[in-house]
């Protein structure tokens, strides 16, 4: 299963709905792509909506973090939202989910910004 993305705008916030498999290769630039393609754009604000995604592996994590560093380099900000369980416990592991802002709530990650 390949991945793909939905990029879409709620008050000024760029979400981009993630499905599918983030691994090392295609999806991995295909990630960070879309995130430097919105922030290209202009977007400040960049929410990943993780639902939908069903395996990530580790050179997906560390697309994540390069994708978090880029966006503050460039003053944006990134969110993740509805993380799996599996997300959460690599995150946990890694203690990178002290580093990302989380939400379950779509309403409640965009006023975050």
């Amino acid at each position: 299963m390949a991945v793909t993305f939905n990029t879409r705008e709620v008050s000024e916030v760029t979400i981009i709905d993630v499905s599918g498999r983030i691994t090392l290769g295609e999806t991995n630039m295909a990630l960070r792509e879309h995130v430097n393609k919105a922030i290209d754009a202009g977007s400040k604000s960049i929410l990943l909506n993780l639902a939908e995604l069903s395996y990530m592996d580790s050179s997906g994590v560390g697309t994540l973090v390069g994708c978090y560093t880029s966006a503050q380099n460039r003053s944006a900000k990134l969110k993740l939202l509805n993380l799996t369980k599996k997300m959460t416990e690599l995150l946990t592991i890694t203690k990178l989910l002290t580093v990302f802002d989380t939400f379950d709530d779509e309403e409640k990650a965009v006023a975050s910004f």
